[in-house]
């Protein structure tokens, strides 16, 4: 029996599953552990932090689904091998297929439903909707009738506002119309997730809960809202070639999770064996490795990382063979951009770390460890490591979406993800063209600056939360804007 489809595991699908499930299981671990669950019931006790981790759970959940690729069948053929479509797709991609499938000729505004220049056409051809074009040209067939003149108007969109009759007329009805079943669509949903998760929040009625719905309620209205228009109409309007803003937006999330987390994680295992090699052991081992990271942090970053990318270019170039299809290629460039950004990334965690080691080194139960003859490394291994592990977490936190913005300037500059790949760097590379032509083009490079300021926000806010948690030292008295009632203080 033929497949109908054939799994594809692309390097960043492997390696964030694999990051999913190690969360998972340190999850678990945290429920487990009470000192590591009151240390992170602090975090989630911040209302700030608790509407950023509803917002990154969100992104996280679209950059999971762009994460499942696969290719279709061909139809079968008597006496040949099954074959597959060159072309790969995501569960993403199935869930919004209208979205790359409404394909326009070119520029369109936001809910628009005419072109955005105006090019040459027939008279009357632009008041014509899609549906009636093939009625008018039999009746024009039929019935002779002098020639038109051409003339320039913008054309009408094939799928932006092809259920109008009158665009004019019936225009705005229609899009309010639309907005008011989006709204409620996502609103009841809201409502449903507050009913199935009611129980649990009545068991932890100390977290800030109404910051969660709330954020949660405003999310799901924006996604009814852009559910019900993309329907009919290009959300976020169109790019040069035609294609969805909304959906290059989508498939850019995952782009910005790859960066911000494989790129994180690259520089752990550097940062490390290093720091903690130069603080425990000091000596010729210090001074080399504090040689080594001031040599890498006095070269600059976007030279070094240029030309690690451009090398890396030309072995791509150089085997074309390796890759069944050009996602295939364009994955592998990701991924070992984010190999290269955590090779030359890594010093300033190395510093922490050693600085902390020192401390730790002198400390009482590692000296008791060190007279007892435990060896080197088995003190490194259990007592310096897992007391270092809190300036890990931190730091990767804070680094996460200081990548994101850097994947933007790397692909600004031409030496980021791939241009086949969707990323926020390229629509504000793209976008660059469009902001200086009259009349500007602007929508393209407002999704991208949106949806990257409301991801890199979210995770800046969430790891403030995570620094005062698990960080002692920089913990912040805030103000109370309300003061608890007399029960509750005498409580």
């Amino acid at each position: 029996m033929n497949a109908s489809f054939k799994i594809v595991w692309l390097w960043t699908d492997v390696t964030l599953w694999l990051m999913f499930a190690i969360g998972s299981l340190y999850v678990w671990s945290v429920r487990r552990n009470e000192a590591l669950s009151g240390t992170w019931r602090r975090v989630f006790a911040n209302p700030a932090a608790m509407a950023s981790a509803v917002v990154l759970l969100a992104m996280l959940t679209v950059a999971a689904l762009d994460s499942l690729h696969f290719r279709r069948a061909l139809p079968d053929r008597a006496g040949a091998t099954q074959g597959f479509d060159t072309r790969t797709e995501s569960v993403l991609d199935v869930l919004v297929a209208r979205l790359p499938a409404s394909r326009e000729n070119s520029y369109s505004m936001p809910l628009a439903t005419h072109g955005f220049a105006k090019e040459t056409l027939a008279a009357n051809a632009a008041s014509k909707a899609p549906a009636e074009s093939a009625a008018s040209a039999a009746a024009a067939q039929a019935t002779p009738q002098p020639a038109a003149l051409p003339k320039r108007a913008f054309p009408r969109l094939q799928h932006g506002g092809a259920n109008l009759k009158d665009t004019d007329k019936d225009w705005l009805g229609d899009v309010m119309s639309l907005a008011a079943q989006g709204l409620a669509g996502g609103l009841a949903s809201a409502g449903v997730l507050w009913l199935l998760t009611r129980r649990q929040m009545r068991r932890n009625a100390d977290l800030p809960w109404r910051a969660a719905l709330v954020t949660m309620a405003i999310f799901m209205a924006l996604a009814g809202l852009a559910v019900a228009w993309s329907a009919h109409y290009h959300v976020l309007g169109t790019d040069r070639t035609g294609n969805d803003v909304l959906y290059q937006s989508l498939k850019s999330v995952r782009t910005a999770f790859v960066i911000g987390s494989l790129a994180t994680i690259a520089t752990l295992p550097l940062a490390m064996a290093f720091g903690i090699t130069a603080g425990y052991f000091k000596g010729w081992a210090d001074d080399l490795i504090q040689y080594l990271y001031t040599v890498l942090s006095s070269v600059p970053n976007i030279l070094l990382i240029a030309a690690c990318v451009l090398m890396m270019q030309v072995y791509l170039d150089k085997h074309p063979e390796l890759f069944e299809t050009g996602l295939e290629r364009a994955d592998l460039k990701i991924f070992l951009l984010c190999v290269i950004l955590g090779v030359t990334g890594w010093a300033g965690l190395c510093r922490l770390l050693r600085a902390e080691t020192m401390k730790l080194r002198e400390l009482e139960y590692v000296q008791a460890a060190t007279a007892f003859g435990v060896s080197h490394w088995r003190i490194m291994l259990r007592h310096i490591m897992p007391n270092v592990m809190h300036l890990v977490l931190i730091t990767t936190v804070l680094e996460f979406s200081g990548l994101i913005l850097y994947e933007a300037v790397l692909s600004y500059v031409g030496v980021g993800v791939d241009p086949s790949m969707n990323s926020f760097g390229g629509m504000i590379n793209q976008a660059r063209v469009e902001m200086s032509r009259d009349p500007v083009v602007w929508w393209s490079f407002m999704a991208a600056f949106v949806f990257m300021v409301g991801i890199v926000l979210a995770a800046n806010l969430f790891a403030d939360a995570v620094r005062d948690a698990f960080d002692p030292r920089a913990r912040v008295q805030r103000p109370r804007l309300f003061k608890p009632p007399v029960a509750d203080q005498a409580t």
